[in-house]
């Protein structure tokens, strides 16, 4: 009878290549279990986090004003001359709006939430920061107010940058802003309404028109204004989970009201 012989040499090779596709399986489901993890924590985690310290960002502030009452250290919407086009509150009751040519005049620390934007329509209510960086500022859940344009009721250009994704994403949805839609920045001393007037739905981020004293796109001169006035501006990233490009909204300040 004819005895089987056993390779022992190709065994062993079999069995390394068993070996080796299991490990490399395993290391494939910890790869994808990892990536996995690191989605959850921007797409869910981040915002999460975010949120909760803007919110308190917002509560914060809101009983600093209450303690320490009175207008904005240095600011006092103190002239009466109105924005062209504005048009006095002639309802009863509280403090009659006044339009003021003297904005928030204090010169915010950096990286310090000193305001508060509040959006009706989407339902928003965050901090104001000075500054853009991500870690100090924009990726708190806060909204940026980029260093060197106006400040809020001010003649000039009071403009914004938000995260559109991830970190709280307070400026997911500001495409879906309409012409007319309120827009409001809250100081120590003031409430400034602005109305939304124009959108730029993409251009680079290197177009630094937008957010110029007198905003107009330095690519596309048909979107923005030619003469000075009291502007908003906000800026965030588009298309969606990118940086390429910036979607432009811009309002015009329709009245300044005292707390």
């Amino acid at each position: 009878m004819r005895q089987r012989i056993v390779h022992h040499g190709a065994r062993r090779r079999r069995e390394r290549r068993r070996r080796a596709v299991w490990v490399g399986g395993e290391l494939l489901v910890t790869v994808g279990v990892v990536l996995l993890l690191l989605v959850v924590h921007q797409l869910w985690w981040t915002n999460r986090e975010a949120r909760q310290g803007a919110r308190r960002e917002v509560e914060a502030l809101e009983r600093e004003w209450e303690r320490g009452g009175g207008a904005d250290p240095g600011s006092a919407l103190q002239g009466s001359r109105e924005p062209a086009g504005s048009q006095e509150d002639s309802g009863s009751g509280g403090g009659r709006d006044r339009r003021a040519d003297v904005p928030y005049s204090t010169i915010p620390d950096l990286s310090r939430a000193y305001a508060v934007l509040r959006i009706p329509r989407l339902h928003l209510r965050v901090p104001v920061a000075e500054g853009v960086g991500k870690v100090s500022v924009l990726n708190k859940g806060y909204v940026g107010h980029y260093p060197g344009t106006g400040q809020p009721g001010g003649v000039g250009n009071f403009a914004l940058a938000g995260h559109r994704n991830t970190h709280g994403e307070p400026f997911r949805y500001v495409n879906r802003l309409v012409r007319g839609d309120a827009v409001q920045v809250e100081t120590r001393g003031a409430v400034y309404t602005y109305a939304v007037d124009r959108t730029l739905c993409q251009t680079s981020a290197r177009d630094a028109g937008v957010i110029g004293p007198v905003p107009r796109s330095a690519l596309y001169p048909s979107y923005g204004y030619a003469e000075p006035g009291h502007y908003l501006t906000l800026t965030t990233c588009t298309p969606e989970y990118t940086s390429r490009y910036r979607l432009v909204v811009w309002g015009k300040l329709v009245s300044a009201r005292t707390r």
